[in-house]
């Protein structure tokens, strides 16, 4: 695959993937399918999306996201609807950042 698809796919897994987050966070709980869908989106964006010169910024947004998403859960909880879209980004974010963070382990371990 070229560096031109490659980007494309994970660029556009990202999109939908917000998207899809937000929007089944706001209309309902999400089930285990849709989990497994954000999930695999979330793993497509880790692995194709970041580039080498990316990595420092996403690791940051991604953290950030996650921690602010957890712990919105508990604060914005009284707001169903948020929390079900806190929830629904986490599914989206988690796998990402990991993917990034070992990839970034593996890149400082190769020097």
């Amino acid at each position: 695959m070229g560096d031109y698809m490659t980007k494309t796919l994970g660029s556009w897994s990202f999109l939908i993937g917000v998207i899809l987050a937000v929007v089944l966070g706001a209309v309902s709980s999400i089930s285990a399918l849709m989990a497994i869908i954000l999930v695999i989106l979330g793993l497509i964006v880790g692995i194709l999306n970041v580039t080498e010169k990316e990595t420092h910024a996403f690791l940051m947004a991604g953290t950030v996201l996650v921690i602010v998403s957890a712990l919105g859960q508990t604060v914005l909880g009284i707001i169903p609807v948020i929390a079900q879209i806190l929830n629904a980004l986490l599914i989206l974010f988690v796998p990402a950042t990991i993917i990034v963070a070992v990839k970034s382990v593996f890149v400082i371990a190769k020097d």
